[in-house]
Formats: C-alpha cells, sequence, structure tokens
C-alpha cells in the first residue's frame, strides 16, 4: 500500500525530468534530460571497462585467457563507445531520423535482412574461412616443394 505511493515519481519534484507515459500508437520522446542521463552515463562508462578490460588481460595466465579478455573487454568498450555516440547523434541530431522504426513497413524487413547477413557471415567463418588455405597456397604456387 506505501511502496506503489512510494514509487510513483510523478508526484515527487523529480516529475520534470520524466515524459508522462505515451499511448500504444505514439512514439516515446525522451526529455532533453533523459537524452543528457543517457549520454553521461554510457560515456562515463567507457573508461572503467578500459581499466577492467586491461586488469582482464594482465591478469590472464594462458593464451585463452588472454584472447577472452581481449574479445570480451573489446566487447564492452565498443558497447559503450557506441550507445555514447547513438544517443548524442540522436539527442543533436534528431531531425536525421537514424532508427529502423522511421523506416516504416521496411523496418522488419532491414531487421530481418540484417540478421540474416550476419548469420550467414558468422557460419561462414565458422566453417569454410581458411580452412583451404593451404590447398589455396598449393595451387597459387604451383605445388609443394
Amino acid at each position: 500500500m506505501f511502496a506503489p505511493r512510494l514509487l510513483d515519481f510523478q508526484k515527487t519534484k523529480y516529475a520534470r525530468f520524466m515524459n508522462h507515459r505515451v499511448p500504444a500508437h505514439k512514439r516515446y520522446q525522451p526529455t532533453e534530460y533523459e537524452h543528457a542521463a543517457n549520454c553521461a552515463t554510457h560515456a562515463f562508462w567507457i573508461i572503467p571497462s578500459i581499466l577492467g578490460s586491461s586488469n582482464l588481460y594482465f591478469l590472464s595466465d594462458d593464451d585463452w585467457e588472454t584472447i577472452s579478455a581481449w574479445i570480451y573487454g573489446l566487447g564492452l568498450c565498443g558497447l559503450f563507445v557506441v550507445s555514447t555516440v547513438f544517443h548524442t547523434i540522436s539527442w543533436k541530431k534528431s531531425h536525421l531520423r537514424l532508427n529502423l522504426r522511421e523506416l516504416g513497413p521496411w523496418a522488419s524487413h532491414m531487421r530481418w535482412l540484417v540478421w540474416i547477413m550476419a548469420s550467414v557471415g558468422t557460419i561462414y567463418v565458422f566453417f569454410f574461412h581458411e580452412r583451404n588455405t593451404e590447398l589455396c597456397a598449393v595451387s597459387l604456387w604451383g605445388g609443394m616443394s
């Protein structure tokens, strides 16, 4: 009984930082404060992710741990960098319409196309990439010597 009233931010002094709930048929438009908060909080975590990733790298004992530290670190740092850039662009350049949502009926087709291309590329790299490099080198140089 007390908790729902406590969690209702619309009735507090912080309500100016939030938008009201939008109807299902309309798109949510973040406030200037929300845009600034998204940019700041995502940019804030770039440096700690670099420091944590380098810590993982220096604590790795063998090659597999080193590779894992690099992959995890690049993914984590890339996540925060790309997210910060996306939020900054969508905040400052709202007239550019960067979201797939604005493409209308093409959005779902584009989304499927991107996922299919990513899946095909991943399967190709996993099963076929550099499998026959020795054979290619042999045929390129005219045989084994």
